[in-house]
């Protein structure tokens, strides 16, 4: 059923794909606007066909940076959300900030980190980490406090220690919030890391906007604001086939501990 649900969301997504490319060409037969302010999609295909290679040297760049955010925001997001169910001085403690966090505009922490960390990858891994910190924390915490409470009264019946509880109940039943973060995550970390090589980069898509912008090539500018775009669609779905994974396995384990 999983497996449909994919096929039916690629389905429309190719098919609000095609509706859009035919209103952006639409519009710029129409209005006879300037190439150079709004070119059309025959174009950008065209410069990105002429232009994959340097593209794709960008592109893996920026994909490195995302998947290394990736990597430390989910694992650092996790760890805090289980400290956070099981500690209640780590509630007092970090729930204030992690809220105050979401209130910190993270463009304008983008030259700090540069200012800090330098011109490399470190700043941009950061920026990624810092955009899926929260919701993945957010969404696997509360999935650690909404364990269901017939499986909790059980297990305190049967006499279970709070660390068995947190490994076969809780754990597997967070999951599937677990998966909605990652779902989240997958979207914004490429967003952080092109604002990260938009203040400070010599490589990346981000640095390679801002140059194709400053040389007035709107063409390559738009191609490579499409690789992100790409770039994050794919992440979402190779998240959501995890994600969908975790869910599978989270429902097996719990019927395991429900038979036992």
């Amino acid at each position: 059923m999983s497996g449909f649900k994919r096929l039916t969301g690629l389905r429309n997504a190719l098919i609000s794909a095609a509706v859009l490319l035919a209103a952006w060409a639409l519009a710029v037969e129409l209005t006879g606007v300037k190439r150079f302010i709004l070119p059309g999609p025959d174009l950008v295909a065209e410069t990105f066909w002429k232009s994959r290679a340097l593209i794709a040297e960008h592109a893996v760049y920026t994909l490195a940076e995302v998947a290394a955010g990736l990597a430390l925001g989910l694992g650092f997001g996790a760890a805090t959300a289980l400290l956070l169910a099981q500690s209640s001085a780590g509630r007092i403690v970090l729930r204030p900030i992690l809220v105050f966090s979401q209130a910190l505009p993270f463009f304008a922490l983008a030259p700090l980190l540069t200012l800090w960390m330098g011109f490399g990858a470190a700043p941009k891994i950061t920026m990624a980490v810092l955009f899926i910190f929260f919701p993945v924390t957010s969404a696997f915490y509360d999935g650690l406090t909404r364990t269901p409470p017939a499986l909790l009264d059980m297990a305190r019946v049967m006499g279970a220690s709070e660390r068995a509880v947190l490994w076969r109940l809780k754990i597997p039943a967070a999951l599937p919030g677990l998966g909605s973060g990652l779902r989240l995550a997958a979207v914004y970390a490429p967003l952080g890391a092109v604002i990260g090589e938009w203040v400070g980069a010599g490589r990346g898509l981000g640095y390679l906007m801002l140059l194709a912008n400053g040389r007035v090539k709107t063409d390559l500018l738009f191609a490579a604001v499409i690789t992100v775009g790409v770039m994050s669609v794919t992440l979402y779905l190779l998240a959501s086939v995890l994600a969908d994974r975790m869910e599978r396995w989270a429902e097996g384990r719990l019927g395991e501990v429900v038979r036992d």
